[in-house]
């Protein structure tokens, strides 16, 4: 669908026209004269079709424009910017934009949402976008920029800092602490190389920190910069990294965000920008993530406020899993895998009432599975596989929906859903004892005496060789006797006794 031809259009004029929304009509172009023919536009959304080519530099650079929505697109490049006093909202997410990112975007000084996501940008980041006066949201998200992070980051009103799938190498600015107003961190999946960034709990606005698949390493120590460390946070990802060490335990007591269940209405994680116009007060920004639930990456282009994540999985932690994440009661996705935790699943775990995805998969655990997790009516998925446990699988409510895929690798595991039963002592064995009084032992004890007394007594049998039939049942000789003569009438007497 095209817009009319440039002479049609100049028979036209808006001159009081502000919002123009005309997103999703498969537009593949729009005139040369569109500044022209509607001079006084505050909103601009043409978002969600097929405008492809460069993005005019008349479009940002409209006087009065203050929101610019071309989201959803095919724009490969955009032109420079002018100086621009007005324009506070630019989304260009998910289009084809090459090369490097233009530094003149940074002429547009009251910027408040900058929006460059799910293009193919490179170079390094300009350090001039990290000190923009106003700015709240920098989405950079899956592109291809490299080099380090900016190393100053100056404005107090970043909200939104987003730098998720790029190339990113180098420590992290400790600058970044400057940002009070932080509430959402993501530098997952770059090349970052750091330890752990304790400096962060001093901001206390935050609520998702992501730091999974870089170059992280060493032990998470308690430093104890703050007395109340992330008290907002409900989404903390540090998996796939080199972290070592215990879990740090000190954090976990105070996620207090995590701790309250609080029914609240469902509402999405935004940030909002000022537009002036007779129909629009604010122009949204939703933020997103990527984490892994249920066994599977999930994105959430809005982020639900109820969602409490904590994933610490393929590291190097090692130790006991702390009973006090058992006390994060809001968690809905636990993910401590591939890690070298040991000791036993805690039995605090069947307090996570909201829980909806638990793995504790490859580990060292041992003991038995907590009976208390039947208690957890959400739990749609649980992992132990891969660890050492025994004892019988508990039966009941969620756990009659699990698979074997949930405990493959324990041998020491029995019942269902496995193949493996477990070995019960009969009851008609205690049933016997209680009916006469004794057990096994006192048996044991009589049979043992008993041999004590048959085998002297043989000995003392064959020693003075009577009853001779059983000397000579064993094998024995009875004692050899002298055999005195018989006497003359003693012999008749004999025989007339055999002749009778």
């Amino acid at each position: 669908m095209n817009f009319e031809s440039d002479s049609e259009l100049l028979n036209y004029s808006f001159p009081s026209l502000r919002v123009l929304e005309l997103s999703s009509l498969s537009l593949t172009e729009f005139p040369k004269s569109f500044g022209e023919i509607f001079p006084s536009l505050v909103y601009v959304d043409l978002s969600n079709n097929k405008l492809s080519g460069r993005v005019p530099n008349w479009l940002p650079d409209m006087f009065l424009l203050q929101s610019l929505n071309l989201s959803h697109n095919m724009f490969t490049s955009i032109d420079q910017f002018s100086k621009h006093y007005c324009l506070r909202s630019l989304d260009l997410g998910f289009n084809s934009l090459r090369g490097e990112i233009s530094l003149s975007i940074c002429n547009a000084i009251v910027l408040q949402i900058l929006n460059l996501s799910h293009n193919k940008l490179t170079g390094m980041i300009p350090q001039c976008l990290a000190n923009l006066p106003i700015l709240q949201v920098l989405d950079i998200e899956m592109n291809k920029p490299y080099g380090s992070v900016p190393n100053t980051f100056s404005s107090m009103t970043f909200s939104t800092l987003n730098l998720n799938g790029n190339q990113l190498e180098g420590p992290l600015p400790k600058s970044l602490s400057n940002c009070t107003k932080l509430e959402v961190l993501n530098l997952g999946n770059n090349k970052i190389e750091d330890t752990f960034p304790h400096w962060l709990q001093t901001l206390s606005h935050l609520k998702v920190l992501v730091l999974r698949a870089n170059k992280f390493h060493g032990p998470i120590t308690n430093l104890k910069i703050n007395r109340n460390p992330f008290p907002n946070l409900i989404i903390f990802d540090i998996s796939c990294n080199d972290f070592s060490g215990p879990i740090p335990k000190f954090y976990a007591e105070n996620f207090e965000a995590m701790k309250n269940v609080i029914p609240v209405q469902f509402q999405y994680m935004k940030k909002m920008a000022t537009i002036a116009t007779y129909t629009r007060t604010y122009e949204f920004f939703y933020d997103s993530v990527t984490v892994t639930t249920k066994g599977i990456d999930i994105t959430y282009t809005k982020i639900p406020t109820i969602f409490v994540s904590i994933d610490l999985s393929v590291n190097k932690f090692e130790g006991d899993i702390p009973n006090v994440i058992g006390e994060l009661h809001a968690l809905i996705g636990l993910n401590l895998s591939h890690t070298r935790l040991i000791g036993p699943i805690p039995q605090s775990f069947g307090n996570l009432i909201n829980i909806e995805s638990m793995d504790l998969s490859s580990n060292m655990l041992t003991g038995r599975i907590p009976t208390e997790l039947t208690n957890l009516n959400y739990l749609a998925v649980l992992n132990v596989s891969q660890n050492h446990l025994e004892g019988e699988i508990p039966k009941g409510e969620q756990f009659d929906i699990f698979s074997n895929d949930s405990y493959v690798g324990n041998y020491g595991l029995c019942g269902l859903p496995l193949s493996k039963t477990c070995n019960k002592i009969s009851p008609s064995s205690d049933e016997h004892e209680q009916k006469f009084g004794f057990g096994w032992q006192p048996v044991a004890i009589g049979y043992g005496c008993g041999m004590v007394f048959g085998v002297g007594f043989g000995c003392f049998v064959l020693l003075i060789g009577k009853p001779r039939w059983l000397v000579s049942m064993v094998g024995g000789k009875p004692n050899s006797r002298r055999t005195r003569r018989m006497r003359p009438h003693e012999r008749i007497n004999q025989n007339q006794l055999l002749h009778m």
